[in-house]
């Protein structure tokens, strides 16, 4: 039962470190879509770049933290 709810903890985990990874590139990924065009403010698109950065870290800890644990279960 614990294995399982981690199983699908570390799917959705890894969807959302894939989604935010692609939000940060430059030319490609999401990043277009979300208005990554020059026009906009360099202070505002730095702090979210930062905010990206940090969740990206976060989610990668979450990530191996969940992969040790599951194979702790095994």
């Amino acid at each position: 039962m614990l294995a399982t709810i981690l199983n699908i903890a570390q799917i959705i985990v890894s969807i959302f470190l894939v989604i935010v990874i692609l939000l940060q590139a430059p030319e490609g990924g999401l990043s277009p879509a979300l208005g990554g065009g020059g026009g906009e403010m360099y202070r505002s698109r730095r702090n979210v770049e930062k905010f990206l950065v940090i969740v990206t870290i976060i989610l990668s800890i979450i990530l191996a933290i969940l992969s040790i644990a599951l194979l702790h279960l095994a």
